[in-house]
């Protein structure tokens, strides 16, 4: 006995079987199109290299630090001693205190005890700082020797936040410069006519000296309270390095 299917099941099997066959001719030739197709060429012609600018400027800030200790076996009268001393100085700094020529600032303070040789506490030591910060080298030179019963621990030449920025910007200007020549040369030596940029990065280093030594504290001790103690600064030298790759061409 035969079984008869209803036409409209036999053209719902044929449609399904279509939309088979063609999502697999789909996925088929999307294979080769990908097999076929070649891979992205390796970048060639590629060179590191490097430039640098550098300006050099005299140093136009000055930061100098007071300070003073006390010893004693009660710590409640080396802290009031200490913060008698910090008082009398800033009354005194502040009548020369001017923006940017000479400012005043609080440094340090600290109170420690002191122990004998059984671990036992027998004292008590304390110490203040005032912090004097400027373009006035002379001013502040004459305020830190009026500063007693503090006196100089450390002093230190650095460049303004304006000469900085100035300055960073004219050895950046030198080092894309020094770059472009030496990539434009670069490319010439080895035939090319051209180069284009494939990455860049941009570094500064400053090369001035270091804190001064102690030993102008010591020096500053005995020199008279009217007499000025002199400030000389040095030089920066700003360095900007850009570092990078180009394609020759």
């Amino acid at each position: 006995m035969s079984t008869r299917i209803p036409v409209t099941a036999l053209r719902f099997g044929l449609v399904w079987a279509l939309q088979c066959l063609f999502a697999a001719s789909l996925v088929l030739g999307t294979g080769l199109a990908a097999a076929q197709s070649p891979a992205p060429a390796e970048p060639h012609n590629i060179v590191q290299l490097s430039g640098t600018g550098s300006v050099e400027t005299p140093q136009d800030w000055l930061t100098v630090t007071l300070s003073t200790s006390r010893e004693g076996s009660d710590a409640g009268a080396v802290q009031a001693w200490l913060r008698q001393s910090l008082d009398t100085a800033l009354m005194e700094l502040k009548k020369t205190a001017q923006p940017g020529g000479m400012e005043v600032r609080s440094g340090g303070f600290s109170l420690q005890p002191r122990y004998s040789n059984d671990a036992k506490i027998n004292g008590w030591i304390g110490s203040a700082e005032l912090v004097l910060e400027g373009s006035d080298f002379a001013r502040i030179g004459t305020a830190a020797a009026k500063a007693q019963p503090l006196t100089i621990s450390s002093m230190r030449f650095s460049l303004s936040r304006q000469a900085r920025a100035k300055l960073e910007t004219q050895a950046q200007s030198l080092a894309i410069a020094d770059f472009k020549t030496r990539a434009a040369d670069i490319a010439r030596s080895f035939g090319f006519a051209d180069f284009s940029l494939r990455e860049v990065s941009v570094g500064t280093v400053d090369q001035s000296p270091g804190p001064m030594p102690r030993m102008v504290a010591m020096s500053a001790k005995s020199m008279s309270a009217d007499a000025a103690v002199p400030m000389e600064g040095g030089k920066t030298l700003v360095v900007v390095t850009v570092s990078g790759s180009v394609q020759l061409k």
